[in-house]
């Protein structure tokens, strides 16, 4: 099953009427479910979003709601809306400021900086998103786990199933910018996308795929108790694994020179 496929099967518990939480308005509450589902892929940039009436219908709110939650989504900067034909997801835009050129990510020095920064966030992200992480977030995690798996045993492509692992721990934080920013880097953040990660270590790639996997399982075993010190650890261990490993055939590369 693909990512995609498993975000698709959980999409029917996220269109249950929002419930009434304190301190947060109806069209609040919409507003997140519509940016969760525009962050996680399921509305894809440059698609159009469901009419009012269709909104109204699936998610069991008023007129009123649904034009505020699509009027903050705009505000936002996630939507626009077209007058007379409806309201579009925008295309995503880099953050200005700040950019990493992929072709600069080919050399093991740029790879290990990118860990070192994956390490700073992500091991603060899974924290949070074991504190926060809603049962539906926990079921794509886990679904997307199993389907990282599957393409493992059929020898298949792991690269996006490795990302969006990452990608949804980081929207089950409830921090945009977890989300902004792992969407941004995209699977440049994987390593294996720009070096041969498993025969650098020595490794077997099915024995390093098999290895990857297991260590996101600890992490998502931790989501789903909520446990945020053993999610930060478990983390923490991943990505420096991979670090670790780089950084022996870095040693050894200059110890060769």
């Amino acid at each position: 099953m693909s990512s995609l496929e498993a975000q698709r099967k959980a999409t029917p518990q996220a269109r249950t009427a929002p419930r009434s939480r304190r301190g947060v308005s109806l069209a609040e509450q919409l507003v997140e479910r519509l940016t969760l589902q525009i962050r996680a892929g399921e509305i894809a940039p440059g698609a159009k979003l469901p009419t009012e009436a269709e909104i109204i219908a699936s998610h069991g709110v008023s007129r009123t709601v649904v034009r505020e939650a699509l009027s903050r989504l705009s505000a936002a900067g996630l939507t626009e809306t077209h007058h007379g034909i409806g309201t579009f997801v925008r295309e995503a835009t880099p953050a200005p400021g700040f950019g990493i050129d992929p072709s600069q990510l080919a050399t093991m020095v740029e790879v290990l900086a990118l860990l070192e920064l994956r390490i700073s966030m992500e091991t603060e992200a899974s924290a949070l998103a074991a504190l926060r992480r809603s049962k539906h977030q926990l079921e794509v995690i886990q679904q997307v786990q199993e389907a990282f798996g599957e393409a493992i045993a059929a020898e298949a492509p792991t690269v996006d199933h490795d990302f969006q692992f990452h990608l949804q721990i980081a929207l089950a934080t409830g921090n945009r910018y977890f989300a902004d920013l792992m969407t941004y880097l995209g699977t440049m953040v994987i390593p294996r996308t720009r070096l041969n990660t498993a025969e650098l270590a020595n490794l077997d790639r099915k024995e390093y795929l098999v290895r990857v996997h297991r260590e996101h399982q600890d992490i998502a075993d931790a989501i789903a108790r909520q446990d945020p010190e053993a999610a930060r650890a478990a983390m923490r261990t991943h990505l420096a694994n991979s670090r670790e490993r780089l950084r022996r055939v870095q040693e050894a590369a200059r110890t060769l020179a």
